[in-house]
């Protein structure tokens, strides 16, 4: 077995980062954080999660991120999954961050995509169903 144990995002602001994914995630805490550099240029580094996961940050970015409408290779988007949508969007609203596109409430599935500070695309998804059979069915599904 196999899963995904953290992703690593190089951002501009650590602070504003973190506050939207604090959001997003309430059950998260800073694991760690430290300084050093990254090919002689400095940077400051956290990790962000619980024992299981995390988002780690580093605060040495420069530039915009790729257009999310355009066809660059690079990260289109990241998900995850949450029980209960409705209450990861007031949550998010609260902090005052707006959703990218949605939230879409389907059948199998409800979701909405959100931009962090940096640009990056997150979507958070709320499946309707245990059975995969249903949930992997993509007939009623408008994705963005």
């Amino acid at each position: 077995m196999m899963h995904l144990e953290h992703i690593n995002l190089v951002v501009l602001d650590l602070a504003k980062s973190l506050k939207f994914y604090q959001a997003a995630f309430p059950h998260w805490q800073v694991r760690g954080s430290g300084t050093g550099d990254w090919y002689g240029k400095p940077r400051t580094w956290l990790h962000f999660g619980d024992n299981e996961q995390y988002i780690a940050l580093s605060d040495h970015g420069e530039g915009q991120n790729r257009n999310l409408k355009g066809t660059q290779v690079g990260l289109a988007h990241f998900a995850y999954v949450c029980d209960d949508l409705k209450g990861l969007i007031q949550r998010l609203q609260k902090a005052n961050f707006s959703p990218h596109i949605g939230p879409t409430f389907a059948e199998n599935r409800s979701n909405v995509y959100y931009l962090d500070a940096d640009g990056f695309e997150v979507e958070f998804v709320q499946y309707h169903s245990d059975d995969p059979s249903i949930r992997n069915d993509y007939t009623s599904y408008i994705s963005g």
